[in-house]
């Protein structure tokens, strides 16, 4: 399907968004991926390819060769820098402005809903542009990481710790604030959008479960099915930059 192929929505999706509806929106790599940000083993690549995600994004490996994680989500960084937010990112920021309520429930870590406009986001896994203290958790200011030339730098709060990226790494639980907020979220909505995921990892791949559980119209939106797909009342077989534009256009007619 290329970018240029119309999409159509079916009218009895477009009529359950209404200016009452209550809509999350939960978005996974295939969300980014359109904004050119490979997924996490696809940017693995060239000095890259030879190292396991234990060797990269895992606590186990930060202690052992912080340098080397450091400089591993460096090269990340600077990709999810230049990274534009796409086509689906602005359609969710209008629906934002159509619906009585839509929050985003993220497990991208590029903060590209939010640098396109959307102001109720949610980041399961954290943000991959801030950084942490290794020990305390406390977010480290930007002007700090910018003006140290440690590799990493160190904390500025406690002896001995360093900086770290604010990203949810294997083995870690998921932070627990956003995780609750997440879970009211997909209690409380209407709609629940599915876009991007690959519906695989846990615990965020039961979260549409809770929305329809709970009554919510389940929709996924994804080039590919997935082991959501037979569980959700409408799938939108196409990329978010192609069906969320398509949505918008649905509900004006």
């Amino acid at each position: 399907m290329g970018p240029e192929t119309p999409f159509e929505v079916p009218m009895a999706l477009a009529r359950r968004l209404t200016p009452d509806t209550r809509v999350v929106a939960l978005t996974g790599s295939g969300m980014s991926a359109e904004s050119g940000i490979p997924t996490f083993r696809d940017a693995q690549t060239g000095m890259w390819s030879r190292f396991r995600p234990e060797d990269l994004a895992t606590p186990e490996a930060f202690a052992r060769d912080p340098a080397r994680v450091w400089q591993w989500y460096e090269h990340r960084r600077a990709g999810v820098r230049v990274a534009k937010p796409h086509a689906g990112h602005q359609a969710l920021l209008e629906l934002e402005w159509r619906v009585a309520r839509l929050s985003i429930v993220t497990q991208n870590v590029d903060g590209l809903h939010q640098r396109s406009g959307s102001g109720r986001v949610i980041e399961l896994h954290g943000n991959i542009l801030r950084s942490v203290c290794s020990r305390s958790g406390r977010e480290i200011d930007a002007e700090w990481i910018a003006a140290s030339q440690d590799c990493p730098p160190p904390s500025p709060y406690m002896s001995g710790a360093l900086a770290r990226p604010n990203v949810v790494w294997f083995g870690e639980s998921l932070p627990q604030q956003a995780f609750a907020q997440a879970v009211e979220e997909l209690r409380n909505c209407d709609v629940c959008l599915a876009i991007g995921t690959s519906a695989l990892v846990q615990p965020a791949a039961s979260l549409p479960l809770i929305a329809r559980d709970a009554g919510a119209l389940l929709v996924e939106i994804n080039p590919d099915k997935t082991p959501l797909s037979p569980l959700a009342g409408f799938c939108l077989h196409a990329p978010a930059s192609l069906a969320l534009p398509a949505i918008l256009r649905a509900i004006k007619v």
